[in-house]
């Protein structure tokens, strides 16, 4: 059965839409290992469902692994500046972890919202990149990473460097801390304070998730601990005791299986949504530092400008015969200041309609998330209450015996 809600992160449409109504609807699923070893690597299935008639047809299955994904931010990072190119999760480096169920799961949970943000956008939806992403077998793949040219083609050493100045820049430029050309109009830094603040707080909401999930663990542990210590005390006593002690200990088994459930749901529904705004967050601050330094290269032009115009005024008063050739200069940088001009006009304007949508859909996901750690804790307390207020009088059975 195919599910038509989602929250905001995903696609608004569904296949069983009219097909009046164009959708693309992406679901990541099926993740397998392969390979063995450092080569090991998990493959998922990539199925898309559209009604857009730019799509080879109206459902298509992909192979594809984490890389590829990479490769699709990427390509959206270059070419759309001042969109908020959705994030990834992290690459866990640590083998134990890297294959374990829970994070697999977590993982193609992440990559499925990854690319149905970018299946709902209204302009990354008509990236020629995502269609061959959503499309293309696994060999035209490979050949289309192999292809790509400027950033796209560095050593892996280079982009180490890249993602060492990208940190540099969103800490210095933003921040201020880096002085030659700054914008500073009271919207901008009302936007960059709330970014910030936004970040504190997300990161801050997400570290307490984490103890939240890690206290049910160890409680839900102790629970099937004394669970199994009562039973063994039980067998000591009398056949009404040990009863009650048996039913006592099956009772703490049990509450311990509830909490473990609890613990990954925290995990998966509350834990995870919060860290992937915090990755959020930080997608902005990349396109904040694209904005700063489409900022600063507006500027540098514009007064590099102004004074070609100055010098050539100067040489055309002096009728020398090097005017031609500053004219021309001239006009050139000119038409390059211009351009410079629209790339940041085009940025601030993209920003302005992003950060409404991002606002929107966090509004709707944190709202979801937080409603769902709310039920989950409610039914969890519902039950704990429900199963000792049951073993209540057995027990003070017990303790009333002569």
């Amino acid at each position: 059965m195919i599910s038509t809600q989602r929250s905001l992160s995903g696609s608004l449409q569904s296949p069983r839409s009219p097909s009046t109504q164009p959708y693309l609807s992406v679901s990541v699923t099926d993740p397998v290992k392969l390979g063995n070893g450092v080569q090991a690597y998990i493959s998922y299935r990539v199925i898309t469902k559209t009604n857009l008639p730019e799509y080879q047809g109206q459902e298509k299955i992909v192979i594809r692994r984490y890389s590829d994904f990479v490769w699709l931010r990427d390509r959206l990072s270059e070419k759309y500046k001042g969109i908020f190119i959705p994030p990834l999760p992290e690459k866990s480096a640590v083998e134990k972890f890297r294959f374990s169920a829970e994070f697999i799961e977590m993982r193609r949970q992440a990559l499925d919202i990854f690319v149905n943000r970018i299946a709902s956008h209204p302009e990354l939806q008509q990236s020629e990149d995502l269609r061959t992403f959503l499309q293309e077998d696994e060999e035209t793949m490979d050949r289309s990473r192999s292809q790509e040219t400027g950033i796209f083609k560095k050593k892996p050493a280079d982009f180490m460097q890249i993602f060492k100045d990208v940190q540099s820049k969103v800490s210095d430029v933003v921040l201020g801390k880096e002085k030659p050309v700054e914008e500073s109009t009271p919207e901008y830094e009302k936007l960059k304070h709330y970014i910030f603040e936004l970040e504190e707080h997300l990161a801050e909401a997400q570290k307490q998730a984490f103890r939240l999930v890690k206290r049910h663990r160890e409680l839900g542990q102790s629970l099937s601990d004394f669970g199994k210590a009562v039973k063994l005390l039980g067998a000591c006593e009398g056949k009404s005791l040990g009863k009650a002690f048996s039913d006592l200990g099956t009772k703490s088994e049990a509450l311990s299986m509830k909490l473990q459930n609890e613990a990954h749901n925290l995990l998966m529904n509350f834990e995870e949504p919060l860290k992937d705004y915090v990755r959020a967050v930080q997608s902005i601050k990349v396109t904040m530092a694209d904005r700063a330094n489409a900022f600063r290269q507006q500027c540098e032009l514009a007064e590099t400008t102004r004074l070609k115009e100055i010098n050539l005024d100067k040489l055309m008063l002096m009728r020398s015969d090097k005017a031609g050739e500053a004219e021309y200069e001239y006009k050139e940088l000119k038409a390059e200041s211009e351009e410079a001009t629209r790339r940041f006009e085009t940025i601030v304007r993209l920003m302005n309609e992003e950060i409404v949508r991002f606002q929107d859909q966090k509004t709707s996901d944190m709202g979801l998330a937080f409603h769902e750690f709310a039920k989950g804790q409610a039914k969890l307390a519902n039950d704990i209450a429900d199963a000792w207020r049951s073993l209540l009088p057995k027990l003070e059975a017990c303790s009333t015996d002569t």
